[in-house]
């Protein structure tokens, strides 16, 4: 109850006031300095995250279909391993899902990895694998086949799937592809 008197003395200027102890002034400084910070700190971080949804909802409604995309990376493929693979194309859809529209993702084959874009491929490549890809390729990565690979394999372009790009050097491909500021991504 006293402590009830002692906060409307605080705001109410026609309550009678009894003087405050020491002690109490120390608690009831304390209490309002919690109380307020605590108050702050909710604001601060509800306006934060106002702010975060705002950036993240602006950021999407600027974008327009065909827009160029602001991200751009290589991934270099060149191991017949099924892990690999697995890692490789992972990677791949989860750069989809962070960046949706605003990447452009190249995938460079060569050595034992250009298997995974052959019709029909020399060393195992696992159908879920194959399937992904071809997803990929439906939602826009490119698929770059070195001419080279291809060469030693004695393959032509009736080899390999209809979407993938044959470039002359697969590692040429690569280290144009960086000068053009695409990120690089070996496993």
């Amino acid at each position: 109850m006293k402590f009830k008197r002692l906060l409307e003395g605080l705001f109410n200027p026609f309550v009678k006031k009894e003087p405050i102890s020491p002690s109490r002034r120390s608690a009831l400084t304390k209490l309002l300095a919690t109380t307020g910070a605590a108050a702050l700190g909710a604001s601060v971080t509800a306006v934060q995250a106002h702010k975060s949804a705002d950036a993240d909802s602006k950021e999407k409604e600027e974008r327009f279909p065909g827009d160029p995309p602001e991200h751009f990376i290589v991934y270099q493929l060149n191991s017949h391993e099924h892990e690999y693979h697995q890692h490789v194309i992972g990677s791949v859809g989860a750069m989809i899902g962070k960046y949706e529209d605003n990447i452009d993702i190249v995938v460079a084959c060569f050595g034992s990895g250009i298997h995974v874009l052959a019709k029909i491929p020399e060393r195992p490549v696992d159908d879920s694998i194959k399937e992904k890809i071809k997803s990929l390729a439906g939602q826009g990565v490119k698929f770059h086949a070195c001419g080279r690979t291809m060469d030693t394999l004695q393959w032509t372009k009736e080899d390999v799937l209809p979407f993938a790009k044959i470039v002359d050097v697969g590692v040429a491909d690569l280290m144009e592809l960086q000068e053009q500021n695409y990120a690089y991504m070996n496993w």
